[in-house]
């Protein structure tokens, strides 16, 4: 169309073909106050549309006098059921008329890009449509059913509901479980936010402080018999917790079996922030700041701010939780300050890289703060033909190791998987990954003073080897990318 106006401010319509789907058409526009003319070859439809005080025309919509007919309007929707008229009625539009614009109906693909190539601007298939439409309510109608369920379960607590999260939780897995402590203070039952590992990444303690977010650590739990009912949020296995799950909601299969009373599990949203967002629009609350500016974050962390596996749902989500959201502190999450300690392990991550083709490997040493190995697996990924990077170090006599990739034929928890899955202990997706191995593994060494030294210069190659092996990588030297 290059009138220049959009659709919204036209006044003046045709209609080329007005059974079912054209009447239902043009009694929604006329309803909207627009200028409708219809065209049908049949005469007594045309006097029952007269009849309703419509303005129709009998002409056939394959003959050029139909195109005449409808010259001045700017808009013209072309809907018979029939297709080969359909396609006779745009080709002697655009004869007549460069400037309209065109909606044809179709009755399947090839019909459509026929259409299409013939001129029309947009191409609608009713079966499509219905398919669609029929979805979304299915869609509706199952988070309904779940909302209700849930409800159910949370509503029976009568003690305390334990949500947990991942072991060292990130922004995903944090803003899912406070999302879903406010649905349970909507509905009246007490609950806390449990974590059993470390909050080690900076962005994350800037994320869990600045929002004001309380989480309880595992082992400060003075009586677990409080909690009558759990709930897994993006949640990670863990063998240290002794209670019967009744709630998993996720975007992630787990990696135990539980046999909960309540299972949400989307694959197929890169978030499981979106599936907690949608459950908060189903019960109607009215979303706090910080719950809403911490789902926001959530999922722009998970989608690599919506680089990554983004989804309709996760993009409708944000959208949902925008105006609620504080972007001042979503901005001083984003830059929060970099550790000593992170510093340190960078920038020997650095000095140690191994790059075989696209992917690089690193030596960071021993650690104290575990989390700044993914910090660094995160920093390397940056370097131009790094397509995947896995940085690891020792700290309490095991080997952490995190990894990161944006190559889309590689998923790296499954690379990690194989690597150290029968040696150790490995959780992840197909963009980041982490493991834990015992350092000793690799040599049958006790650990010792003496031998920590030995064993991690012995353990180095042992690793690296693996996870190139593991990667597909051929056994050619490396080099540090220099």
């Amino acid at each position: 169309m290059s009138t220049g106006v959009t659709i919204s401010s036209i006044s003046d319509y045709a209609i080329l073909g007005c059974g079912s789907v054209g009447y239902a058409v043009a009694e929604e526009l006329v309803e909207q106050g627009k200028d409708v003319l219809i065209i049908d070859r049949d005469e007594s439809r045309v006097e029952s549309l007269r009849d309703q005080d419509l303005d129709a025309r009998t002409a056939d919509i394959r003959e050029e006098t139909a195109a005449e007919l409808v010259a001045g309007r700017s808009v013209v929707l072309i809907l018979a059921s029939d297709v080969e008229a359909n396609k006779r009625a745009v080709e002697h539009i655009r004869a007549n008329n460069g400037d309209q614009f065109v909606v044809a109906r179709a009755s399947d693909p090839v019909s459509g890009d026929e259409l299409s190539e013939l001129g029309a601007d947009i191409v609608i298939n009713p079966s499509s449509v219905i398919a669609d439409s029929a979805l979304r309510a299915l869609e509706s109608g199952e988070l309904e059913y779940n909302a209700g369920k849930l409800a159910e379960i949370l509503e029976e607590t009568t003690g305390r509901l334990a949500i947990v999260t991942q072991d060292s939780p990130d922004p995903d897995s944090i803003a899912s479980a406070a999302a879903v402590q406010a649905i349970a203070n909507h509905l009246g039952v007490e609950s806390d936010v449990i974590y059993l590992g470390d909050i080690g990444h900076q962005e994350n303690r800037a994320f869990v402080n600045l929002l004001g977010i309380e989480l309880v650590q595992w082992s400060d739990v003075q009586d677990a018999s409080v909690y009558d009912t759990v709930a897994l949020v993006d949640h990670a296995t863990s063998t240290e917790m002794d209670l019967p799950v009744d709630i998993i909601i996720d975007h992630h299969e787990p990696v135990e079996e539980y046999d909960p009373t309540f299972v949400d599990i989307r694959p197929n949203m890169s978030s499981t922030s979106t599936i907690i967002t949608k459950y908060i629009q189903e019960f109607d609350m009215n979303v706090s700041e910080e719950v809403a500016t911490a789902l926001l974050y959530g999922i722009r962390a998970e989608t690599l701010d919506f680089k990554r596996d983004t989804t309709p749902a996760d993009l409708t989500a944000a959208a949902y939780l925008y105006p609620f959201a504080n972007h001042d502190t979503l901005e001083q999450v984003e830059s929060p300050s970099m550790s000593p300690e992170t510093l340190d392990v960078l920038a020997e991550a650095i000095a140690n890289r191994d790059v075989q083709g696209s992917h690089l490997v690193s030596n960071a040493g021993y650690v104290r703060d575990r989390e700044a190995l993914s910090q660094a697996a995160n920093h390397l990924l940056n370097l131009e033909g790094v397509t995947t990077t896995a940085v690891f170090g020792v700290a309490e006599e095991t080997i952490f190791l995190a990894a990161r990739s944006k190559d889309i034929r590689m998923n790296i928890g499954n690379v990690l998987g194989d690597a150290y899955g029968e040696m150790g202990e490995t959780a992840g997706h197909s963009t980041q990954a982490s493991a834990e191995i015992p350092l000793g593994i690799f040599t049958g060494i006790d650990i010792s003073d003496d031998t920590r030294d030995t064993l991690l210069e012995l353990t180095e190659e042992a690793v690296k080897r693996t996870l190139f092996d593991a990667m597909g990588v051929e056994g050619n030297e490396g080099s540090n990318g220099s």
